[in-house]
């Protein structure tokens, strides 16, 4: 298993070794200590946030430095830049269409051109780029939502070679961003995954179709496919990022598990196996944690097959116990569908799917009755991962009429994420930035999202925090300065036993060594 990141004691001992030359010898005579510390330079840090809340350039800096933990709605392929696909295309060989800009094999038809034209071609480059990303985009006869999901098709020859080095190029973009830990989907042994359930066919007995699907050791195959693919993506990326040598790249600091997606517009007996085949992997293979569904909800096979996939999660969940589930759900708005398509997808997602998170939530004012949905999300502490980004490029849904100040009102735990920053053109800052900009959140706001992408993770072990409703140490930390450089013992078996604790941890630390440095630039 990869696990990059230093020990905790380490950590810890290095952040607070930044901390104290920060601040003038009399500064920091004069913090307080222990939670009035926290209390203290929150309360100044919110000051200075507040002076430059509306200076676009110094927002940016003071977000671009903020811990922001980690990023838990993540597509590995949508969030590697165009311009690396673009590479990656000309040194596997690859043409591009010049009628629809799509990736293909070689040889070049006549109507396509070497990938490696889009290279040294700089008209030709940017005409990709835009096909590829949201780059420059108008709506117009394309909506927004067609133009976005239309890119994955276009460059998708381009981005399934290479995982690793697209995950190094992710990595070190989250560490430049201040962020640790990283959950992205991809989609393990598609080929081979794809034959087995061609072979089977769909049974509507799901506990029939599993057995069919373990017989003669198929499905065993199939997980040896998807760990041995998880194999050669996390040495390819070692090698890439130097990760273990003198010089690693920034990015090996991050922690990486991976989300199983399953494509809902596939057939059932294609989802069930993929769903299948993602919690077998998060029971056999720490590197995999959860399963999600994926591709527009929208689509007519998606909404056909809604009520059927939440059962098969229902039918699974208990006997996969280790395997989370995240969940797409509710990446909807009124005249992309039918009205009664919009009533239900968040709540059954969550009580018949046993979603522990859910991606976008958009048309949660259109579910039968909101109102009960948010006080059960709230009350079961479902997360809600929010792209201001994506929502605003596929949904045309942003400010006042998105849901995530409702969210918070109603007590229901979010956290920002990028999505597709690939597709996007964007990066986490600039989610903060949206969020900080357009609701009014201060800095303890941005801590709590920042803590909550790590809280919601699904890196095992016990958490630092006493429970998810609030940020209180756990018993065996309560009276330790948190994040600091010599833990209790008590607290130092905690954090030794605990991924999740560790995180948690490191963050703090983090954040005091960013308070005190923006104290000192504020100064």
């Amino acid at each position: 298993m990869i696990t990059l990141r230093r020990t905790t004691v380490a950590a810890a001992v290095a952040c607070a070794a930044l901390l104290a030359p920060l601040l003038p010898a009399a500064a920091q005579a004069a913090l307080p200590t222990g939670a009035a510390v926290r209390g203290a330079a929150e309360h100044r840090v919110n000051a200075l946030l507040d002076r430059i809340r509306d200076d676009p350039q110094a927002l940016r800096r003071f977000l671009q430095d903020l811990p922001k933990g980690g990023d838990l709605h993540n597509h590995l392929s949508g969030a590697v830049t165009t311009e690396l696909l673009i590479q990656l295309a000309a040194e596997d060989g690859l043409c591009i269409d010049t009628a629809t800009l799509t990736a293909q094999v070689a040889p070049c038809s006549a109507t396509a051109r070497p990938a490696s034209d889009a290279v040294s071609d700089q008209a030709f480059r940017q005409e990709v780029i835009r096909a590829w990303s949201m780059q420059d985009f108008v709506p117009g006869p394309e909506s927004g939502h067609d133009h976005f999901f239309a890119t994955f098709g276009k460059f998708g020859e381009a981005s399934w070679r290479h995982p690793g080095r697209m995950l190094a190029e992710v990595t070190d973009t989250m560490a430049a961003q201040q962020q640790s830990y990283l959950e992205t989907m991809l989609t393990p042994a598609s080929s081979s995954g794809a034959a087995l359930a061609a072979k089977v066919g769909f049974d509507p007995d799901l506990a029939a179709l599993r057995e069919k699907l373990l017989a003669d050791g198929g499905m065993a195959q199939v997980v040896a496919d998807a760990r041995g693919e998880a194999d050669r993506m996390f040495a390819e990326y070692q090698a890439t990022a130097n990760c273990g040598g003198d010089r690693p790249a920034p990015g090996c600091a991050v922690t990486v598990r991976l989300i199983s997606q399953a494509s809902r517009a596939s057939t059932p007996a294609r989802v069930f196996t993929q769903l299948m085949l993602g919690m077998e992997l998060a029971s056999q293979d720490d590197r995999f944690v959860a399963v999600n569904l994926v591709q527009p909800e929208d689509y007519p096979a998606s909404l056909e097959n809604y009520d059927l996939q939440m059962q098969m999660l229902d039918f699974l969940h208990p006997l996969y116990p280790k395997a989370h589930i995240t969940l797409h759900a509710g990446e909807l708005v009124p005249g992309l569908v039918k009205p009664e398509d919009l009533r239900f997808h968040i709540r059954q997602a969550v009580l018949t799917g046993h979603a522990e998170r859910i991606g976008h939530g958009v048309d949660i004012v259109h579910e039968d009755d909101s109102a009960d949905l948010l006080n059960t999300l709230a009350e079961r502490h479902t997360l809600i991962e929010v792209p201001l980004t994506s929502n605003e490029q596929i949904l045309q849904v942003s400010g006042p009429d998105h849901p995530f100040p409702l969210y918070r009102r109603h007590g229901v735990p979010t956290a920002l994420a990028t999505d597709d920053p690939g597709v996007s053109r964007g990066d986490i800052t600039e989610e903060y930035q949206k969020a900080t900009t357009r609701y009014d959140l201060g800095y303890r706001d941005l801590k709590e999202l920042a803590r909550n992408s790590l809280e919601y993770g699904f890196l095992p072990g016990r958490s630092l925090w006493r429970d998810r409703d609030g940020f209180e140490p756990a018993p065996q930390c309560a009276g330790d300065e948190i994040g600091g450089a010599h833990p209790s013992a008590g607290c130092e078996a905690l954090l030794a036993a605990s991924p999740k604790a560790e995180q948690e941890w490191q963050q703090e630390c983090e954040f005091r060594d960013f308070e005190a440095a923006v104290l000192q630039r504020g100064a």
